[in-house]
C-alpha cells in the first residue's frame, strides 16, 4: 500500500550552500522517490514564485525545476508543472529522474511521470511547510493531493 497521494520533500542533508531533498511523489497507485540537490537561494526563489503562482487562479502556470535531466548533471531531477485549469483545482504533472548509475555497459537512470491534483488551501499549507524547511525549523513539507 502506498502512502497517501501527494508530494513530500524531506531534507536529508544541508550545508551553507545547498540542501539535499528526498522527493517522494505518489498518486496512490504509483510512487517514485529521488534525491536532489538544491541551492538555498534557489529554494527561497521557488517559495517566492509559488506564492505568486497561487494568486493566478484563472489559468496560471508554474514550472518548478530542481536539477536537470541527463547523465551530465549531479543527482536527480524534478520538473513539476502546476496549472490552474478549473477554479479551485491545481493540476500537477511531475516528471522525476533518479541519479545515473552503471547498469552493465550502460549508464542509466530511472524515470517517472505522475499526475496529481490539489487545492489552493493545500498548496498554501505546502508553501508554509517549505518555508520552514528552507528556514531550518522543519525537515519536511507535504503537498497533499486530492
Amino acid at each position: 500500500m502506498f502512502n497517501r497521494p501527494g508530494v513530500t520533500f524531506t531534507q536529508i542533508w544541508s550545508d551553507d550552500d545547498m540542501v539535499e531533498l528526498r522527493i517522494e511523489v505518489t498518486d496512490g497507485r504509483s510512487s517514485f522517490s529521488n534525491d536532489i540537490y538544491v541551492g538555498h537561494q534557489h529554494l527561497r526563489a521557488t517559495i517566492s514564485e509559488l506564492n505568486t503562482f497561487k494568486t493566478h487562479i484563472h489559468g496560471g502556470l508554474y514550472e518548478l525545476r530542481f536539477g536537470e535531466f541527463g547523465p551530465e548533471y549531479a543527482s536527480g531531477a524534478l520538473h513539476a508543472r502546476f496549472h490552474f485549469q478549473d477554479r479551485g483545482v491545481v493540476f500537477i504533472t511531475v516528471r522525476s529522474q533518479s541519479e545515473f548509475t552503471d547498469f552493465g555497459s550502460k549508464n542509466v537512470a530511472s524515470e517517472a511521470t505522475l499526475h496529481l491534483k490539489t487545492e489552493p488551501a493545500l498548496l498554501d499549507n505546502f508553501i508554509r511547510e517549505l518555508e520552514s524547511v528552507s528556514g531550518g525549523s522543519e525537515e519536511g513539507a507535504y503537498l497533499e493531493a486530492i
